[in-house]
């Protein structure tokens, strides 16, 4: 084993000195699977079986209200030739880094502006992670442990189905991956890895291009606490812990030198409010503690049935199963736990913020069956070949089906005539609705929150004729009663149904699109 633990952990002689000695001598004691090759069986399955579940099924309709936004943003710099400041709607829009922004735009030169084209690098970084589970993970827990873990993170449906959308967690999913598994190679061995420790900075600092520094956090507390427990003797040293931030520093100082120039109120905004107060006073997405539990539990299904097993394995005192419970096993387990720990103490929540914990959650799930009875058992197979037949349901039918019926761009023919005349403002009410601007080739749609409806008033008295896209359900019938006698409603065209809900599907497909219940043409009066 790389970590000598007899001579690293010691009999306890404090309280603090518990933990290190119940952790590497009962819990993890023992070593891994020693066959580390990679087989090229398994690897052509984790090519192939990923391939079939992301790439032939981009082609939905882009959701309400990330999915929209990003492709839009992306859309935009393509349009205007823009790497530096992105867009939205002609506004600077400062909320998030580039890179993913970069990627779709990138896409959308080679392959032309779609959804198919923004979601091809959320697929490749799902598939990507998927790899490095296998690839990297083989060389800690050995190969069987790695093709189990793989498989299992194949057909989560909470990684899978939210991994492969137009988001940033996808993506920064990938770089924490990369990051955590090749910083746990530079450190496990007797001694330290450099190459491993460059690979993780560089995906650290790509991880900041795509989120901002959670890219860290997620990272440096699971390393250290690995450390410390195990009593590892390997020196990382001030040196390479600089080498390690600079080279971080150094992948994001262009972009940010840049934005800085170009919108100095960046760099106050983005980490001040959309990091650090966005996470101990939320001003959106506010969730209990307990939120991400449920969706923890449901996205790791079928492994999410494997977890009584797991905790018995951890808990026996046997000392065949406690031979199989090796050091790195421990490490996932702190890695996976650690981002659902850190997350769930942040007021701001959304599900996708998890996903990072799914690799190595299925990892340590994937050890376990590795060293079980579930190794060799039909059941174990079956779940795998059962969830991927549902993903392929839900990949190639029932997800492109949801996403018609919650499009705010389902009557495309309809809103065309509405909306797509450059010539005509556009105004938003309440919220945006950027997927509409997205396929309708637009930049300049306008938004006006609810707090300024008498100045969206004042605004229409402007215009001969302008089109409203009323976002909240009751938006319309509020604005009618504010509605001056210089105003009239010419049309109005509902994307609402009649609400009777009769039928499962009903149920599901929702009274409204996402994003957008009613449409009206407002024309003065004279």
């Amino acid at each position: 084993m790389p970590v000598d633990q007899s001579a690293s952990v010691e009999t306890p002689r404090g309280i603090l000195a518990w933990l290190p000695y119940l952790w590497s001598r009962v819990l993890f004691p023992g070593q891994a699977d020693p066959d580390r090759r990679v087989r090229p069986l398994s690897l052509l399955l984790l090519i192939i079986l990923p391939g079939l579940l992301l790439y032939p099924t981009r082609s939905f309709h882009l959701l309400e209200p990330d999915e929209g936004r990003y492709a839009q943003i992306a859309r935009e710099m393509h349009d205007r030739n823009e790497w530096i400041v992105p867009t939205l709607q002609g506004q600077p829009y400062l909320d998030k880094p580039p890179l993913l922004y970069w990627l779709v735009r990138l896409s959308y030169s080679w392959f032309g502006v779609s959804e198919t084209s923004a979601r091809l690098f959320p697929a490749l970084a799902v598939h990507g992670a998927i790899l490095i589970v296998y690839l990297i993970g083989r060389r800690s827990l050995g190969e069987r442990s790695a093709l189990w873990g793989a498989l299992l993170l194949t057909i989560a449906p909470g990684f899978m189905g939210m991994g492969r959308m137009l988001l940033l967690d996808g993506l920064l999913t990938f770089f924490v991956t990369l990051s955590l598994f090749a910083g746990f190679e530079a450190i496990r061995g007797e001694r330290f890895r450099r190459g491993w420790w460059l690979v993780a900075a560089v995906a650290c600092g790509l991880g900041i291009l795509t989120k901002g520094p959670i890219s860290i956090l997620l990272l440096a507390p699971p390393l250290w606490l690995f450390r410390w427990l195990t009593g590892s003797q390997v020196r990382i040293g001030w040196k390479n812990l600089a080498m390690f931030l600079l080279v971080a520093f150094l992948v994001n100082l262009p972009w940010y030198t840049g934005i800085y120039l170009r919108t100095p109120i960046f760099l106050r905004y983005f980490f001040w409010e959309h990091n650090i107060l966005r996470f101990v006073q939320p001003f959106d997405h506010l969730q209990p503690v307990w939120y991400f539990l449920p969706i923890a539990l449901g996205g790791l299904l079928p492994g999410t049935l494997l977890l009584w097993g797991l905790g018995k394995h951890l808990a026996s005192g046997d000392p065949d199963i406690a031979a199989r419970r090796s050091f790195a096993l421990g490490f996932w387990l702190i890695a996976g736990l650690w981002c659902l720990f850190f997350f769930s103490l942040s007021g701001s929540k959304l599900p996708t913020y998890i996903l990072p914990a799914f690799p190595c959650l299925t990892l340590a799930l994937g050890d376990f069956i590795a060293h079980s009875k579930w190794n060799r058992s039909n059941w174990t197979r079956a779940g795998v070949g059962v969830m991927a037949c549902l993903l392929v349901f839900a990949h190639y039918h029932a997800v492109p089906w949801y996403a018609e019926q919650r499009s705010p761009m389902a009557n495309r023919e309809k809103m065309t005539a509405l909306c797509a005349n450059p010539q005509e403002t556009v105004i938003c009410f309440p919220r945006n609705v950027d997927s509409v601007a997205f396929y309708l080739g637009r930049d300049d749609l306008r938004n006006v929150r609810t707090k300024y409806a008498q100045t969206l008033i004042d605004d229409l008295l402007t215009r001969h004729r302008t089109v409203v896209l009323f976002t909240h359900r009751h938006s319309l019938q509020t604005f009618k009663d504010l509605l001056p006698p210089g105003l009239r409603i010419t049309e109005t065209f509902s994307l609402r149904r009649d609400g009777k809900h009769n039928s499962l599907a009903e149920k599901l497909a929702g009274d409204s699109p996402w994003g957008l219940c009613d449409v009206a043409v407002i024309e003065r009066a004279w």
